[in-house]
């Protein structure tokens, strides 16, 4: 079996579990939308994964982003593949909003009141012809650390109606709804309770998109309304270093 085929079986078998949880909690799978995270992969299975169909694509890292990116516009992908949107799902540092912005089409770690400013005066000044030139503003979902977990980012939820003020006052930003990345547990089950708070927490403040769900869990957020889910080992396989 080739590697091509391998991630094609693979980004297949995470479909065809996409759409066994929607039809478990009475969902259409059109409403979900998946990330293939494709972190220390190199630029070949990004090009695999853009063969095997697979338009969106998340980075953490806003170097790895870079060039993954780079090495996308630069490889000649054949005409059949998607151009690829890529998100940025890590922690963003207000240093790298700049060389980030001309290539994402959507944030999702949006978590400080100055990182919306560092945003906002970026975005109009970003490149032309820039990948994300293509909306007036830029999708960001604000993060929140459900769990509470000191060495994760995100507000806490009690911080959420502060944030989300300061970015729908943003003309950068277009507010797509809340992130959260559940702790590691060894029961998929016990991340429920985190992604049923973050649910309702976007419903009590009229928000509707949810990015939650990684390779452990992500049926679990589905079932609990999960709109993104951000896949990484069981497309791509085991991470290199």
């Amino acid at each position: 079996m080739t590697t091509a085929t391998t991630l094609a079986t693979r980004l297949a078998d995470v479909r065809a579990r996409i759409a066994a949880a929607c039809e478990r909690a009475g969902r259409d799978p059109a409403g979900v939308t998946l990330v293939g995270v494709s972190k220390t992969q190199p630029p070949e299975a990004v090009r695999e994964a853009l063969a095997a169909g697979l338009v969106d694509l998340g980075e953490n890292r806003a170097q790895d982003l870079l060039e993954q990116a780079e090495a996308a516009s630069t490889a000649g992908l054949a005409p059949r593949w998607p151009t690829p949107r890529w998100h940025f799902i890590g922690h963003l540092q207000r240093n790298k909003v700049r060389d980030v912005l001309p290539h994402i089409a959507a944030l999702h770690s949006l978590d400080s009141a100055r990182l919306i400013e560092e945003i906002e005066r970026r975005w109009e000044a970003r490149p032309a012809g820039a990948l994300a030139g293509a909306s007036d503003r830029l999708p960001c979902y604000l993060e929140v650390n459900v769990g509470g977990e000191a060495q994760k980012s995100g507000v806490a939820p009690a911080d959420v109606p502060a944030l989300l003020a300061a970015a729908s006052a943003s003309r950068a930003i277009e507010v797509a709804g809340l992130m959260t990345v559940a702790p590691q547990v060894p029961d998929p089950e016990q991340a429920r309770p985190v992604f049923r708070t973050l649910r309702a927490l976007a419903e009590a403040h009229g928000l509707t998109g949810l990015s939650m769900g990684m390779t452990e869990d992500y049926a679990v957020a589905i079932e609990e309304g999960a709109t993104i889910v951000r896949v990484g080992r069981a497309i791509f396989g085991e991470r290199r270093t």
